[in-house]
């Protein structure tokens, strides 16, 4: 009997202790899991924001999200803020989510989500509203520009928020400009400034003024204008034949450059008109000779004007006669082949040379080796060298 009454009296101590475990567990539980979990948000001003607030473990407990004036915008899921842009999402024991459609920079700030326990618990979240920069302008442009001018290209942007980034462009390729970031209110107002020295290269091109920001990953803005300059002419002349020969067709083309275009050109011989307009046509640029003769040879003057300057070109034309060319043709073949003769036996000769000379050393060097015993340089041992024998003689017979 007293042993049932203990094993009774051990089973209920082990269940309150258990008891007491599992409700501290809960207790921690709650704690630990009612506080409320946001984050920040980005949105482009004109869009919606959406801002979520979570808690994992709830006990009926209310959640709340006011504005940074601290204004309730809602609780739970009753509206407390009459502004027709902020509207529910979604509202539960675990979550409260609300939008905020046609977001201004004025709704930028910290966002607060309170968890109503004792003591109420709370979260912050930031908006944050990125300022859309508007389409960019350039001023500064004078149509026309005059071939060597100075002048300063300036690209304006307004409205960015942070500061918009502005990027020039010759064509396709970028060049660098100056740079100039002012602050209105909240957001930012960009220059950029772009100095040129005008050339007749710059007639055509495009320069475009382009626009980086956050707000435009998809769609960069950007403005472009087109550069006129005008310039004085240049003129050259090009001929269709290299030997013009009787009898033969030319033309002559008078290729001008300028702007405005120096249009009409103007040909003469000589100093003078043209002599023979049946031969000689003249359609815009090309001064065409529909038969070549000796009366067309002389110097040819193609001019061109605009309001900038006067240029000209000159061709001096001779007409060759064909049996003669041939002639010539011949007699430079003959010459040709001379002087390949004359080459050839110079190389020959030079090789003869070479050798005889090389040889020669080789006797020199020889001769030095046998006299160098008693002689005092190069010349003096080839001496004794040659003489060795015969002074030996002359001593043999003067002993005797």
């Amino acid at each position: 009997m007293n042993l049932n009454r203990h094993l009774v009296f051990s089973l209920y101590t082990i269940y309150g202790i258990l008891s007491k475990v599992m409700a501290s567990k809960g207790k921690a539980r709650g704690i630990s899991g009612q506080y409320p979990l946001v984050q920040n948000v980005t949105v482009t001003e004109g869009g919606t924001a959406n801002l979520t607030c979570r808690v994992e473990y709830n006990d009926n407990t209310s959640l709340q999200w006011s504005n940074p004036a601290q204004q309730t915008l809602f609780f739970g899921d009753k509206k407390a803020l009459r502004d027709n842009r902020i509207e529910l999402v979604h509202a539960s024991w675990s979550e409260l989510t609300i939008s905020i459609s046609d977001v201004t920079l004025s709704d930028e700030g910290m966002y607060t989500c309170s968890l109503f326990t004792m003591p109420v618990r709370t979260a912050k979240a930031y908006l944050t509203v990125l300022g859309v920069p508007e389409k960019p302008e350039i001023d500064g442009l004078t149509k026309p520009a005059m071939e060597g001018d100075y002048i300063t290209l300036t690209c304006i942007t307004q409205g960015s928020k942070p500061a918009a980034d502005l990027r020039w462009f010759r064509n396709e390729k970028e060049v660098k400009g100056a740079k100039e970031v002012n602050a209105s209110g909240k957001t930012f107002t960009v220059r950029s400034s772009l100095q040129l020295h005008v050339d007749r290269n710059d007639d055509g091109v495009a320069y475009t003024c382009r626009v980086d920001h956050v707000a435009l990953a998809q769609a960069p803005q950007q403005a472009t204008k087109v550069l006129e300059v005008h310039y004085a002419p240049r003129v050259e002349i090009i001929h269709s034949l290299a030997v013009p020969q009787e009898g033969q067709y030319l033309k002559l083309e008078c290729v001008s450059k300028g702007n405005p275009s120096p249009d009409p050109v103007m040909w003469t011989k000589d100093g003078g008109e043209l002599p023979d307009l049946d031969r000689m046509i003249v359609e815009g640029r090309e001064l065409t000779f529909t038969s070549l003769n000796k009366t067309d040879n002389g110097t040819y003057r193609c001019e061109a004007s605009n309001h900038l300057g006067t240029s000209s070109a000159e061709y001096v034309l001779y007409v060759y006669d064909p049996n003669a060319l041939g002639q010539h043709s011949t007699d430079h073949a003959l010459i040709g082949g001379v002087v390949a003769v004359v080459v050839f036996v110079t190389l020959c000769l030079i090789i003869v040379l070479g050798r005889y000379l090389a040889r020669h050393k080789g006797t020199y060097l020889t001769n030095e080796a046998k006299g160098a015993d008693d002689a005092p340089d190069a010349d003096t041992a080839i001496i004794n060298a040659e003489g060795n024998h015969a002074h030996a003689e002359e001593k043999k017979e003067y002993f005797i």
